[in-house]
């Protein structure tokens, strides 16, 4: 009988301990937001994470009856951003504007002090951007074919710009390098807007940037387009080829977007924002601003996005140790 009463008391405290849980998430969720959100962009100013961020924000804003501040931290190849999320206080009121770069992080870097699939939760995918290969419109090269041909022979004389180490851009360079037999010194910078300004100034030879910093200097005649990294072409640049289509077999790396929150965020509060976002995501005013930049908007589940994450570090993780790039 002590037995059958001490099962039953444990039982009943569980479940009231399970009920409270629940409730206590549940009232968070009724008083959200109770107070300005920090969307966090782990890039400087200027570049794709921060254009999507601040054209997401000003919406939801109005929808969400408080400010959604975009605040910057950019370093270390995004992952600065993601680890003052992944530790914040997981109420919903502090976001992470994430993006592929951290599905790749997690392959580059030997250590991490946070766990980009445990410590986050995803809300949802906000655009899809190509990436490009810019130069200079000074530079005499117009094609794939006479870019390889200038810098091949001369190893180590050139040089390249990423967002960061262990970024889309920079594994891309790398595997470009590694297609065609080339060796071009990588530069990192905290963002597109850095590395535009030397790209213009002509510190650098290249880079292979998202498409939508580098799109206003393409058509003002400043930065030449010599391919997209993508299997298809862009609509934005439907004249410049694939690096598939200039030789590169199989060559096919883009880059997403989309917002993340703490680990232990409460789901109505991440349903909440989920919906919200893709309401944002779906309308006419916002697709109409992704095509100006040369961005797809998505905004799928949170599920969707989870998914994705999942399939992206499998693949880049491959890419990764082919292209054998670690970052202490």
């Amino acid at each position: 009988m002590t037995t059958k009463h001490t099962l039953t008391r444990r039982h009943v405290v569980q479940t009231l301990a399970l009920t409270l849980a629940v409730s206590g998430g549940s009232a968070m969720a009724q008083t959200w937001p109770s107070k300005p959100i920090s969307l966090v962009v782990p890039f400087a100013a200027g570049g794709t994470t921060d254009v999507l961020a601040r054209a997401l924000a000003d919406k939801l804003t109005q929808s969400l009856g408080q400010p959604v501040i975009v605040e910057s931290k950019p370093g270390a190849g995004a992952t600065i951003g993601a680890d003052y999320v992944a530790k914040a206080k997981p109420d919903g009121h502090t976001l992470l504007m994430g993006a592929v770069h951290h599905t790749i992080a997690s392959s580059v870097y030997k250590k991490l002090p946070y766990n980009f699939s445990k410590d986050l939760t995803p809300i949802t995918t906000v655009a899809l951007v190509p990436n490009v290969l810019v130069v200079n419109a000074s530079t005499p090269v117009k094609n794939v074919a006479e870019l390889v041909a200038m810098i091949k022979p001369a190893a180590g004389k050139f040089s390249y710009g990423s967002n960061g180490n262990g970024t889309a851009q920079h594994l891309i360079g790398t595997q470009f390098q590694n297609l065609t037999g080339t060796d071009v010194i990588h530069i990192p910078y905290k963002g597109s807007g850095p590395l535009s300004t030397d790209l213009l100034g002509g510190q650098i030879l290249m880079s292979f940037d998202t498409i939508t910093p580098v799109l206003p200097h393409i058509k003002a005649g400043k930065l030449r387009p010599l391919a997209v990294t993508t299997s298809k072409r862009s609509a934005a640049l439907p004249d410049v080829p694939t690096l598939e289509e200039a030789g590169l077999k199989g060559f096919n790396i883009g880059t997403w977007f989309g917002v993340l929150a703490p680990a232990a965020t409460p789901k109505d509060i991440v349903d909440r924002l989920n919906t919200e976002m893709v309401k944002v995501i779906q309308s006419p005013e916002f697709k109409a601003r992704m095509a100006d930049i040369g961005a797809e908007p998505i905004g799928n589940t949170s599920a969707q996005m989870a998914q994705q994450i999942a399939s992206e570090t499998e693949k880049f993780g491959k890419l990764v140790k082919e292209a054998k790039v670690v970052i202490d």
